[in-house]
């Protein structure tokens, strides 16, 4: 148990954090939510050791370890990106030095009663623990697992690790504290690098991670799936709930009502009292009643509104200009990378008014029609461009679309007419996509790719267009800044063209969706949920999910679409039938082999807790051996039972 307790930081003019305190759990699965700069990432800095609290204290167990993922990346030497990987076990090589150190120093130990002997027994097994846990036989398997998992071919593993970008460095860095499987993991925005992929895979690893966690995201899917805790930063205090996120939301808005009427009562009682005050400070027989109340009034906790959601703020895009009826027609577009086809002879017309979302796993070329469309690629076949068109773009990468030389407030203030204009309504623009009053003076060119992102966000909230155009816009965005440009996309009156994998920001917002598979686009009508349910599934994750499954599988011959009930495949069925039923079989073997080994581990444990346990030594370590050994079996037997229901399901879904 991690013990957090009474954590302040202090800032010139502001407290950051006031008397935080909560306690970590051995499972626990920690959202931690707040609008920027409310301290998360400080508090995260300060459990991991990395910064210290002005007040306060944070209480590791001792022996237990932490992985901290941050948002910064270190410098990398010339390694590839498997060796970078395999840096995660220089804990290994450490333990097995200690291992033999302590060895050495028992056998030269006589009195195996002495408390000495007792004590580096005991650590003995512990590192015997550890060693087992990390699992060195199996190290060269795990690195390559987990690089796959976060979407890394084999073709990369011997690549030169700077021969990536930063999205994918962080990824590296990712997949070396998983390796790690510390006690406590801290991930601030795990999945901002991340494809959908990488972040389904993901929510599973840490679904059946056995150590702890806290994650700061933005993603709120991905908080629903894999928390079940929400702690909220606001005001410099925490709101503790042991919910989901949804969930935690509603309770929020609860909580918030409640302050808000509290609110409005202290302030009705306090205007009461001072008019009092007003009307008869100056008559003598009042004096001590005045006196009275004026102590009263000082002595009154002000209650402070945790209400900071930027999600209350509107803003609306200039309206749309009018343009022809016509937007872009595409006639066998075609778009190779030398000898990979991306795009391979696609048809599409977008006329005024669609509404378009782009879906399909990363690499299959979103983002290059997204170029395409904006003459920033060259490409083989017809567009034709409408007449009257005024194009917002947002590029995943801003780095030639900002001017350096001007602040931040600069940056703005150029675009900003009508109801935009005035410091105010700048101020409180950029506020919203979180930047603050000390940013506003600060020159583009010192900002960070997240913060020029969210700048280009804010500028193109003020340009007139007619089209929009936006490659993941969501990726540097908190929660309620997201809310904030939903609500403004979805008052645009112009044509919409939406790259994204959130789902919930998506909802709302199209009417028709265009699906990339296999250098094809296939034309959907209707809003994303409409397109979901199209593929009888109930989130885009799952679309997602089903649409990697249905790439692993061979493509079925046309005739066996036209006549299922061929003799032929008639026998295919009740082959796969037949393996269903065997699968289901082994899937139960496997469970009750775990059950077995997991009842065994239970006996040794209670033999552990016994105070007689370590009276006999070598009766101590051989139980310590034993329990590792039936970890780590357990741990194999898990994986198998993985891979089983991974092709039963996969079997399953080809029968339906």
């Amino acid at each position: 148990m991690y013990s957090v307790s009474n954590i302040s930081v202090y800032y010139p003019g502001k407290e950051l954090l006031k008397s935080v305190s909560f306690i970590i759990n051995p499972r626990d699965r920690i959202g931690l939510v707040g609008k920027n700069g409310s301290g998360k990432t400080t508090l995260l800095n300060i459990i991991a050791g990395i910064k210290q609290a002005d007040q306060g204290t944070v209480v590791i167990p001792e022996g237990k370890t932490i992985g901290y993922l941050r948002q910064e990346l270190g410098r990398y030497e010339q390694k590839s990106v498997i060796e970078e990987a395999l840096e995660a076990f220089q804990e290994v090589n450490q333990i097995e030095k200690e291992l033999n150190e302590l060895t050495i120093r028992l056998e030269k130990m006589t009195d195996h009663h002495d408390q000495q002997y007792l004590k580096l027994l005991n650590i003995l097994a512990e590192k015997h623990d550890r060693l087992n846990f990390l699992d060195k036989a199996r190290q060269e398997s795990h690195v390559e697992k987990i690089l796959k998992g976060l979407g890394f071919s084999p073709a990369d593993f011997n690549r030169k690790i700077t021969e990536f970008s930063g999205g994918w460095q962080m990824r590296v860095e990712m997949a070396k504290i998983l390796l790690l499987r510390p006690d406590l993991l801290l991930l601030d925005e795990p999945t901002n690098h991340l494809d959908i992929d990488s972040i389904l895979w993901l929510e599973d690893f840490l679904k059946n991670y056995q150590g702890a966690m806290i994650i700061i995201s933005h993603d709120k899917t991905f908080l629903n799936n894999v928390c079940e805790r929400t702690i909220e930063v606001v005001n410099g205090s925490i709101h503790d709930y042991k919910l989901r996120y949804d969930d935690f939301l509603a309770f929020r808005e609860q909580r918030l009502e409640t302050q808000r009427n509290a609110q409005k009562n202290q302030q009705r009682y306090i205007e009461q009292q001072e008019r009092f005050i007003e009307r008869f400070r100056a008559k003598n027989t009042k004096a001590k009643q005045v006196r009275s109340k004026l102590k009263r009034l000082e002595k009154i906790e002000r209650i402070e509104l945790d209400e900071t959601d930027n999600a209350q703020i509107k803003f609306r895009f200039p309206k749309a200009p009018h343009s022809g009826q016509l937007i872009f027609d595409c006639s066998q577009l075609v778009k190779k990378y030398g000898e990979k086809t991306v795009l391979n002879g696609i048809d599409f017309r977008i006329d005024r008014g669609d509404r378009i979302a782009f879906v399909g796993k990363n690499g299959e070329g979103k983002t290059t029609l997204v170029k395409i469309l904006m003459k920033l690629e060259k490409y083989e076949g017809e567009i034709k461009f409408g007449h009257q068109i005024k194009t917002g773009y947002y590029a995943q990468i801003q780095e030639h679309t900002l001017d350096e030389s001007l602040t931040v407030y600069e940056t703005i203030e150029r675009e900003a007419s009508g109801e935009f204009s005035g410091i105010q309504k700048i101020r409180t623009l950029l506020g919203v996509f979180l930047f603050g009053d000390e940013d506003m003076d600060k020159k583009v060119k010192v900002l960070s790719g997240g913060e020029k992102s969210r700048l280009a966000l804010a500028r193109l909230l003020l340009k007139t267009s007619n089209v929009l155009i936006l490659d993941e816009p969501t990726n540097h965005l908190d929660i309620s800044s997201k809310e904030v440009l939903k609500s403004a996309l979805k008052e645009f009156d112009g044509t919409l063209i939406l790259v994204s994998h959130d789902r919930d920001f998506m909802e709302g917002l199209t009417n028709k969706t265009f699906e990339f598979s296999g250098g094809r686009i296939i034309e959907h009508p209707g809003p994303i949920n409409k397109f979901l349910e199209h593929h009888h599934v109930e989130t885009f994750r799952a679309f997602e999910i089903n649409l990697k499954a249905s790439l692993k599988k061979s493509p079925a011959p046309s005739d066996d679409n036209r006549n299922k009930n061929s003799p032929t495949s008639f026998q295919k069925r009740k082959e796969s039938e037949k393996e269903l039923k065997k699968l289901k079989n082994k899937i139960s073997s496997t469970e009750r082999q775990i059950e077995q080994l997991e009842n065994q581990l239970k006996e040794i444990e209670d033999k552990m807790h016994h105070p007689d346990y370590f009276s006999n030594p070598g009766h101590a370590l051989k139980l310590s051996e034993d329990y590792s050994n039936i970890k780590a079996s357990i741990d194999q037997k898990m994986e198998e039972w993985e891979e089983i229901v991974t092709r039963f399901n996969e079997l399953n879904d080809n029968l339906l």
